[in-house]
């Protein structure tokens, strides 16, 4: 699987990418779309900074409510460091702004394990009204421990999660978060943490408010699983997602044996490598509550060797 579409709307509200200098349009009113600001990460006649500075002149800016970072110049060797500068730079214009995902690559672009990063934390700060927060790619990411009073929601993709990121996320007081959604990838691209790093956040205890966790994406999704199945927040979640990992007959039976998962109203799998049987405990087990639970594809099947032998892949590594 590989991310081949950029957004098509943040914030509820459809994706509109600001032209470039020599394409004339008629632009839409500020409030109504979440903008799409990007260069070319290869050979670009415009750095992604000329392009805010021009979207900053022909938008008005107070009232712009989602915005959407696209490419920057080698995004494959070059942190957003001076997009990060500008974005705070223009914080004061921005007074309206409620949701900002920094990254909207697509594999044409650059693979995501190749998007460099920065540490995000001060977009946070320097938004504090923000209560939608995303960004793509792992590589050279940081994310300290802070407090944010409006984040209701919290997404890193990426194929490859540096531990200080998930310590950092542990670690911070969101009091209003609501989903967070993280992809913790594979250690061949920068996946470093272990299930117990992930303590502070299955506590629960500084996230009073989550409704829908995803722990996805995982080599180690068994591990995960395993931690979840006995995870106090869990009691209080509505959805949670454990899909696009290595998931197998171990984690299944984790769950299974778990704390009671029937209070759910979705559990999504997606992309696992559970057999049959553990597949079908689990529709028995939770689909009569009223679970909605995602198992298809079976991933097992796909990746067997002729001697039985299973190989097993996170859905989105490179």
């Amino acid at each position: 699987m590989t991310i081949g579409s950029h957004l098509e709307e943040l914030y509820g509200l459809p994706a509109f990418t600001f032209p470039g200098p020599d394409v004339p349009a008629e632009l839409p009113e500020a409030g109504t779309v979440a903008w799409r600001v990007t260069s070319d990460v290869y050979d670009a006649d415009e750095e992604w900074e000329d392009a805010f500075a021009r979207f900053c002149s022909a938008v008005d800016t107070t009232r712009v409510r989602a915005l959407i970072v696209g490419a920057w110049k080698e995004a494959y060797d070059t942190a957003p460091t001076a997009v990060v500068e500008s974005l705070l730079a223009a914080r004061d214009r921005l007074p309206a702004l409620r949701a900002l995902f920094l990254g909207d690559i697509v594999f044409e672009e650059c693979e995501i394990s190749w998007i460099h990063q920065t540490d995000v934390s001060g977009l946070l700060a320097g938004f504090p009204e923000l209560e939608e927060f995303s960004v793509r790619g792992g590589t050279g990411l940081g994310f300290s421990a802070l407090r944010h009073d409006g984040l209701r929601k919290l997404t890193v993709e990426t194929g490859g999660l540096p531990v200080g990121v998930v310590r950092g996320i542990g670690g911070s007081e969101l009091p209003a978060l609501e989903h967070l959604d993280l992809w913790l990838g594979t250690s061949w691209y920068g996946a470093d943490s272990e299930a117990s790093d992930l303590e502070p956040i299955l506590s629960g205890a500084r996230l009073p408010r989550l409704r829908h966790l995803a722990l996805r994406n995982s080599e180690i999704q068994d591990e995960v699983a395993a931690a979840v199945a006995a995870a106090p927040v869990v009691a209080r979640l509505d959805v949670l997602d454990l899909s696009m990992g290595t998931l197998s007959d171990e984690g299944a039976a984790a769950l299974l044996a778990g704390q009671p998962l029937t209070h759910l109203t979705s559990l999504d799998l997606h992309h696992h490598y559970i057999s049959e049987p553990l597949r079908r405990r689990i529709r028995e087990t939770l689909e009569p509550a009223g679970v909605d639970v995602d198992l298809d594809p079976d991933d097992a099947d796909e990746n067997q060797d002729d001697d039985g032998t299973v190989h097993r892949y996170v859905a989105v590594g490179e």
